[in-house]
C-alpha cells in the first residue's frame, strides 16, 4: 500500500483556516461578551421580544373578544350539537387551533430571526 510513516495533509484554499479575517470578529465579540457583542445580542433579544409581544397580542385580542361576543349574541335553542352549547364548541375547538397556529408561526419566525441574525453577524 503506502508508507505508513508518511503523513499527508489535505487542505482547500477556501476553508475557514485558510482565510481568517474580519469574518470571525463579530462572532468572537459575541462569545467574549465584548460591548459590541452585547449590542448584537441586545438587538436579537429586542427582535425576539417584539415578536413574542406581537404573537401574544394576536392571540389575546381574539380570545378576550370571544366571551364578549358570545355573551351578546343570542344562541338559538336548537343550536346544541352533541348536547353542548354553541359557545362551548366555539371555545373548545377554534381556540386550540388558534393557539397551535400562533405557536407554529412564532417558532417559524423566531428561527428566521435567528438565521437572519447569524447571517448578519457572519457578514459583518
Amino acid at each position: 500500500m503506502g508508507d505508513p510513516s508518511r503523513r499527508v495533509s489535505v487542505t482547500h484554499p477556501r476553508t475557514r483556516a485558510a482565510r481568517p479575517g474580519r469574518r470571525d470578529t463579530a462572532v468572537r465579540d459575541i462569545h467574549e461578551q465584548t460591548p459590541l457583542g452585547e449590542v448584537y445580542m441586545k438587538a436579537l433579544m429586542r427582535t425576539q421580544l417584539r415578536l413574542g409581544l406581537l404573537v401574544c397580542a394576536a392571540v389575546f385580542l381574539p380570545l378576550a373578544a370571544l366571551p364578549l361576543l358570545l355573551g351578546r349574541v343570542p344562541v338559538p335553542h336548537w343550536a346544541r350539537p352533541w348536547g353542548a352549547g354553541l359557545p362551548w364548541l366555539v371555545l373548545g375547538l377554534p381556540v386550540y387551533a388558534l393557539l397551535v397556529v400562533a405557536g407554529a408561526c412564532y417558532v417559524r419566525r423566531a428561527e428566521r430571526n435567528e438565521r437572519d441574525f447569524d447571517e448578519h453577524v457572519r457578514r459583518s
